[in-house]
């Protein structure tokens, strides 16, 4: 019994420090197409998943790198967009000047009104800050570098105290994106106390009164935009004209919990751009993703021993994503035949299971196929479920895609928290674990309206399954558990509902060179990208 505890803690993963394995198979050198990540990076041992992540997807038959690369375009505005952070960044002579201005801010706050001549004019900021959980400030945050790259402005994170040690810094030659911890202009701190003033809807809303908007926002030395879901006169930031007059403030505070990149697509004066950028809009996220997020070693070791202990040598891996928003409402008593019903039934992703026992000689001699579960989920009833029902009786065939054969069905989680935590440190590592497992998953199963399984598939570029809400069960029986989805991309939830310039939106969705927008299939009210055909 010592013996086995000892060997427990061995293999364990959740027992193990935060020392990056040796190089398997996944990670030997492969050919690669021209990489986002830039070459000036060295062979960093502080950040190995910047070189083998990449090595693992190429190598990987089920991941959809190879299907779409980045575009060359998008590749030299990346390379041009280093250079300007590199010229801006922190440690800058430029930043040292224009953080100059804000220091005469904040001694002064009516001077937020005026702007000083002594900016450097090549260097102006957006500075996100977060909100929400994980899942939420990964897609606010990689909407924000896009938008950097259409107004050539410099991304900085104003991370707080739980987003620490998540990520590697993600641009080359020493440059760093977070801002200094004694910065003056704090976003979540002295922010709030300006933020009824000098939010870009609030000067909108009082400028529009005096027909003076274009002087009073060019002139302010920094602007908070507040892009969170309250439809108001912040939504005016969507706009074309609106962002002509943004064009000259030096500093923009961004607060979000949206992937706002889909609105950008709708824009005219950005759409054009943006179709360089982005042929494929199927992987718009999954390009900016994967260049802004490399897990540091301590997130990576843990993936990495994870998936090699656990996964690498299924034939199929299966992830699925469980959030359950409402307890209450919906109990894993009625979530879990909901998620049976998908997965078994509508989907066929996992194999159905024997009403009797087989004998394991007649099961022993047909063909089996190892699938190996991944459950990411707040809560360990789902996970101890179907590790039990799998065990517990044979499968009676091996599922989708099978030919006849036997399946062996292993279930795996790494962590059940119980709730979620949004400011703790510990618990978003284990988040970010689970959400690159899942990326590195064949077959995707997540759960509607959640920005956590957003991610993860946008990552993989994978159209999941998504879980739809059972809601009252005996009402819904005859709907299907879930659908799949049209596209990989992430959804944004709380979009604008005005007219943009002479376009509303649905117009503007099936216009241009091809229509790119479409409602999202977990929450109708919602728009994402994709490559769509009428």
């Amino acid at each position: 019994m010592i013996v086995a505890s000892l060997l427990l803690i061995i293999i364990d993963p959740r027992f193990t420090q935060h020392r990056v394995p040796t190089p398997s198979a996944r990670d030997r050198i492969v050919p690669l197409r021209p990489s986002l990540v830039s070459s000036s990076f060295p062979d960093q041992p502080s950040c190995a998943s910047r070189q083998q992540l990449p090595q693992w997807r190429s190598s990987s038959s089920s991941n959809s790198s190879n299907k779409s690369p980045a575009s060359p375009y998008l590749l030299s505005r990346i390379r041009d967009y280093e250079q300007r952070h590199k010229r801006c960044d922190p440690h800058s002579e430029s930043f040292l000047r224009n953080s100059q201005e804000l220091v005469r801010v904040n001694n002064s706050p009516d001077a937020l009104l005026t702007r000083s001549k002594d900016l450097a004019p090549d260097c102006r900021y957006i500075v996100w800050v977060p909100v929400n959980g994980l899942g939420n400030r990964m897609l606010s945050l990689a909407s924000s570098f896009v938008y950097a790259l259409l107004t050539d402005r410099v991304l900085l994170v104003d991370f707080d105290d739980s987003m620490s040690g998540l990520f590697c810094e993600p641009f080359p030659d020493d440059a760093t994106w977070l801002l200094p911890g004694d910065f003056t202009f704090k976003g979540r701190s002295n922010g709030e106390k300006f933020r009824g003033v000098y939010s870009l809807g609030n000067l909108l809303e009082k400028s529009e009164k005096k027909h003076d908007e274009e002087i009073a926002v060019q002139a302010t030395a920094l602007l908070y935009l507040y892009l969170s879901g309250d439809n108001n006169y912040d939504m005016l930031f969507y706009r074309d004209d609106t962002q002509k007059l943004l064009t000259n403030v030096p500093w923009l505070v961004l607060r979000s919990d949206q992937h706002f990149v889909p609105y950008f697509f709708v824009m005219p004066g950005f759409r054009a751009e943006l179709d360089r950028l982005f042929p494929d809009k199927e992987a718009v996220f999954q390009h900016v993703g994967r260049y802004l997020f490399s897990p540091t070693n301590r997130v990576w070791g843990r993936v990495a021993r994870f998936y090699d202990t656990y996964l690498a040598k299924a034939e199929q891996r299966i992830g699925l994503q469980v959030r359950v928003f409402y307890p209450d409402k919906t109990p894993a008593s009625l979530m879990l035949p909901h998620i049976l019903r998908c997965m078994q039934v509508v989907s066929g992703i996992l194999p159905r299971l024997q009403q009797n026992e087989t004998s394991p000689t007649s099961s022993a001699t047909r063909s089996r196929t190892l699938k190996a579960v991944l459950v990411a989920s707040l809560l360990e009833e789902f996970y101890t479920e179907l590790k039990d029902m799998y065990w517990m009786r044979p499968a009676a065939d091996d599922g989708e895609g099978g030919g006849g054969g036997v399946a062996a069905v292993g279930v795996y989680q790494t962590s059940h928290e119980g709730w979620q935590e949004t400011g703790n440190g510990a618990h978003n590592v284990k988040a970010l674990v689970d959400i690159y497992l899942l990326s590195m998953c064949d077959v995707l199963v997540t759960s509607h309206f959640s920005t956590f399984g957003y991610v993860a598939h946008s990552l993989a570029g994978l159209r999941p399954w998504y879980l739809q809400n059972p809601g009252d069960y005996e009402a819904k029986r005859n709907e299907p558990a879930c659908v799949r989805a049209v596209s990989p991309e992430p959804c944004f939830h709380f979009h604008p509902y005005y007219d943009t310039n002479s376009a509303n939106h649905g117009d503007a969705a099936g216009g241009g060179p091809a229509p790119v927008i479409m409602n999202c299939e977990d929450y109708e009210w919602g728009f994402k990208l994709a490559n769509l055909k009428y």
